[in-house]
């Protein structure tokens, strides 16, 4: 079943990350469809938090995603190469987001291969960049909406184990301070499709 707005719009951008994991991610791009299991997220709790965007209120043209009514994507370009997909929550003018950083390959395998030029499972989808790549999301994608039928979060019922959705440091933050020791990622700590286990 498609995620919807009650899922999105809630306050805690901590736990949304949390939920998110074991849901599943799925792109129809060009008749093209492919999906993943997501394994491993980080939160990015808005104008308060160091490591956000949209830190102390920042806007400009690549943030103003940012400050929509949850539940879209925002897409960025990270060092003028890699689609970095996150997922806007909270209501508008809050700007949180989560990160999706990992995902299982559930859907559309091979399509994920092509687009990758590789064929190495355990490395198609461990990164966001990487799995951003595989589901073919690119910045095109900024500001889309999750409730319809180009990028969407479904839940499939698959379940997390107990106890295996572990907690660490976000990645690539150092800028941030003290914000950047924030146990703001989580990964489900039994898959194999995770990008770090730990810092």
């Amino acid at each position: 079943m498609k995620l919807q707005n009650d899922f999105y719009l809630r306050a805690d951008v901590v736990q949304v990350a949390q939920d998110l994991l074991g849901k599943l991610l799925i792109t129809k791009l060009n008749g093209v469809y492919t999906s993943g299991i997501i394994t491993e997220t980080e939160a990015y709790a808005g104008i308060t938090d160091k490591a956000s965007h949209a830190y102390g209120n920042r806007r400009t043209q690549r943030t103003l995603t940012l400050y929509k009514t949850g539940g879209v994507a925002y897409v960025y370009l990270c060092y003028g190469i890699h689609h970095l997909f996150n997922v806007v929550t909270h209501v508008e003018n809050t700007p949180h987001a989560v990160l999706i950083r990992s995902v299982e390959p559930v859907d559309g395998v091979s399509n994920m291969q092509k687009r990758r030029k590789m064929t190495r499972l355990n490395q198609l989808t461990t990164g966001p960049g990487k799995l951003s790549q595989a589901l073919g999301i690119t910045t095109r994608l900024d500001g889309k909406s999750l409730l319809k039928d180009s990028i969407w979060i479904e839940d499939n019922g698959y379940k997390v184990k107990p106890g295996t959705i572990k907690s660490a440091t976000r990645i690539g933050v150092d800028y941030a301070g003290s914000d950047a020791l924030l146990p703001y990622r989580f990964y489900i700590q039994d898959s194999k499709f995770v990008s770090v286990y730990s810092l």
